[in-house]
């Protein structure tokens, strides 16, 4: 599965490269205000603070569809899984997921610290 998504994922950047634009949001107008200490009052001009500059990557949504496109053409389905409770998951211990297992109602997922996966099905 890995060596299938890195393929897709490499197809979808070539297919969809990142398009980063910079924006600027609109700024902000903050009025000014009197104060006033009984017997004197003081007016203090209102100022503009700057729009925030960030940046969008205008490819993101349609490189992450090719992705997804690919994986569904290679006979992947996205599905969600619960997280194993953490008896499951220490029982489990610190093994990785290397082939798919078939799925049912009570599988459920543990993830590692290092970003790899154990798939479980704890009947």
């Amino acid at each position: 599965m890995q060596s299938d998504s890195l393929t897709c994922e490499t197809l979808a950047l070539k297919d969809a490269p990142v398009a980063n634009e910079i924006r600027q949001s609109p700024p902000i107008f903050y009025p000014g205000g009197e104060f006033c200490n009984g017997t004197n009052c003081y007016y203090r001009p209102g100022y503009w603070v700057e729009g925030n500059i960030y940046t969008v990557d205008l490819n993101r949504g349609l490189r992450h569809r090719i992705e997804n496109q690919c994986m569904t053409d290679k006979g992947y389905q996205q599905v969600e899984l619960e997280i194993c409770n953490p008896s499951v998951a220490k029982a489990a211990g610190n093994t990785q997921t290397t082939r798919l297992p078939q799925l049912s109602e009570s599988s459920c997922a543990v993830r590692h610290k290092d970003g790899s996966f154990l798939i479980v099905d704890p009947r």
